[in-house]
């Protein structure tokens, strides 16, 4: 199973992208963030037309997500956003089972700016998506967690780490969070695969030429319970798409894994 997660920074804008993405890359699930669309113009039928289904949860010019998944793979117990959440949360989770491997597919707050509401919130959103793991699954479970989490986990993973140290996605108490979520019994799997290789990043800034200089940050995660990454035969972050005419500023994040 190819499992591909991305943050298309508007999903209509994006389906020219997103037709070459599948043509080129074939995943079984492409977990999608930053939609950016209601879910009534969801485009349900040009998704459609590249081989997918869709399940997704979206709202107006802000945040949405969604699972693509190819028409003969079975897709059960949708999730939309935390338990916890209130009924007019922002739209940041979805969750299905695909084959039996649990995806939960999440677009984590970005937090703004240190000190504000907003990174409180980030803050608060990633304890009890940790908190909801511990609720409803176990390390056993067969379950990928992925999405754009907004948060580079280790100096390695940033472009200029003494540049970056105590900012937004790069702030302690950010990647402490993300920590007791990797605590709770899950893999990194690209940092698995690739320990030490620098320079390996899933987000560029548009400005000052950032993706040209590659000075960009690994805040696409793919983290995979201990049984499903033993299962996992590549971890790759896909760079073509950011190469695209007016692309989005993420780029793929991909794993492989054996049925």
């Amino acid at each position: 199973m190819r499992i591909l997660s991305w943050n298309v920074n508007s999903l209509r804008a994006r389906l020219p992208h997103l037709e070459e993405v599948t043509r080129r890359l074939a995943p079984d699930v492409l977990c999608v963030q930053e939609t950016k669309v209601e879910d009534e113009r969801f485009p349900e039928e040009a998704v459609g037309d590249l081989g997918y289904r869709s399940v997704f949860f979206g709202q107006k010019t802000y945040n949405g997500v969604a699972l693509l998944c190819r028409m003969q793979r079975g897709v059960d117990d949708v999730q939309k956003n935390l338990d916890t959440d209130a009924p007019d949360a922002q739209r940041r989770l979805i969750a299905a089972t695909v084959d039996g491997v649990r995806i939960i597919n999440v677009y984590v707050p970005n937090g703004q700016a240190v000190g504000t509401p907003a990174f409180a919130y980030k803050l608060d959103w990633l304890r009890r998506l940790r908190e909801e793991l511990a609720a409803r699954y176990t390390p056993e479970t067969p379950l990928l967690l992925c999405g754009d989490f907004n948060v580079a986990p280790h100096p390695i993973d940033v472009h200029d780490p003494k540049k970056w140290e105590g900012q937004v996605l790069f702030h302690p108490d950010e990647r402490a969070s993300v920590q007791r979520i990797l605590d709770w019994g899950l893999t990194d799997v690209f940092r698995e695969k690739h320990p030490e290789e620098k320079g390996q990043f899933s987000w560029w800034d548009y400005r000052a030429g950032g993706y040209r200089r590659n000075q960009g940050l690994r805040i696409d995660l793919a983290l995979l319970t201990r049984g499903l990454a033993a299962r996992c035969t590549n971890a790759w972050i896909e760079r073509f798409p950011r190469e695209l005419e007016r692309p989005s500023d993420h780029t793929p994040m991909c794993v492989d894994v054996d049925e």
